[in-house]
């Protein structure tokens, strides 16, 4: 597949922005969040998370291969765009490349990343590595402690893959004080092999149209996807999206999300009953690794 261009990442990343944005309004005006029924328990919030702690790293270099450099520069903060991780890249090859995130973990969770950097060979860069406000939010994470990246460098012209890093750590001045609590609290909907999903609660007003949020956590071994099929609400058909890519030992805090037209089209007004299975295979081979029974949840 493709990598995004550093133009288009940050299009979308802007669409992001605009979304989270629409999405807090709607939260303000009403609010549809209910809890899936037998969910127990609160979410505990570190000591840390309340005390707005100072956060910055050293400068240090993160890769240094095939003619390419990456040096994280400083910590940043952005009024608009969050907190990040300021980059200089440098291309001391003769290709022209882009360097990009396989994974990108904050304190243990998995994150999604807009990353994606052209450089011209001879060329270097400041470029910010952002983690985006709404992922960290899920998560519950007011502190950064820890950010892992998992770096992809590529031929911009053929795409192929020049190098992908191993997990590379950065430990930022706010380390010691990293809330570590899992936010799982919510109904346990399958815990088999190393595989945890936990149900937290359903909005029924969205920005698509309604969501799910699960928590999900990976200590099996090796690096998951997580999917949904054969999926239902209120006994009608669903084509939900749905697609958690979480690495071993890792956690997620992810949303199902159901489109406003599938609801519509069978006028499903109230998220009620739900009915699924989850399918989880290997990230790096396809391999299935299990096809749960049908699963059933309510909300209220």
């Amino acid at each position: 597949m493709r990598k995004i261009t550093k133009n288009l990442a940050i299009l979308i990343c802007l669409m992001v922005c605009v979304m989270v944005s629409m999405l807090g309004c709607l939260s303000t005006e009403s609010d549809t969040t209910k809890d899936i029924v037998g969910a127990s328990g609160k979410d505990e919030d570190g000591k840390a998370s309340k005390e707005q702690i100072s956060v910055s790293i050293e400068e240090q270099v993160l890769v240094n291969q095939d003619g390419i450099v990456v040096t994280a520069q400083k910590y940043v903060k952005d009024d608009f765009w969050g907190d990040g991780i300021k980059l200089q890249i440098e291309n001391n090859s003769d290709k022209d490349v882009t360097v990009s995130c396989d994974a990108l973990i904050v304190n243990d969770y998995m994150t999604s990343d807009l990353f994606a950097v052209d450089v011209a060979a001879g060329k270097k860069t400041n470029e910010t590595l952002y983690l985006l406000s709404a992922e960290l939010e899920n998560a519950g994470i007011d502190t950064v402690g820890k950010v892992e990246i998992y770096f992809n460098v590529y031929d911009s012209s053929s795409y192929d893959t020049i190098f992908k890093t191993d997990c590379i750590t950065i430990n930022t001045s706010a380390f010691a004080n990293m809330d570590t609590t899992p936010k799982d609290a919510g109904k346990e909907l399958y815990n088999e092999g190393g595989i945890r999903i936990v149900g937290k609660t359903v909005d029924e007003n969205s920005f698509w149209g309604a969501s799910i949020l699960l928590y999900c956590e990976n200590t099996s071994g090796r690096n998951v996807v997580i999917s949904i099929k054969d999926m239902s609400i209120n006994g009608f058909m669903m084509d939900p999206l749905f697609a958690s890519t979480v690495y071993n030992g890792k956690k997620a805090i992810e949303s199902v999300t159901l489109f406003s037209s599938d609801l519509e089209k069978n006028g499903i007004t109230s998220i009620q009953d739900v009915e699924l299975k989850f399918h989880i295979y290997d990230a790096e081979n396809y391999d299935t690794i299990v096809d749960s029974d049908v699963i059933k949840f309510s909300a209220e």
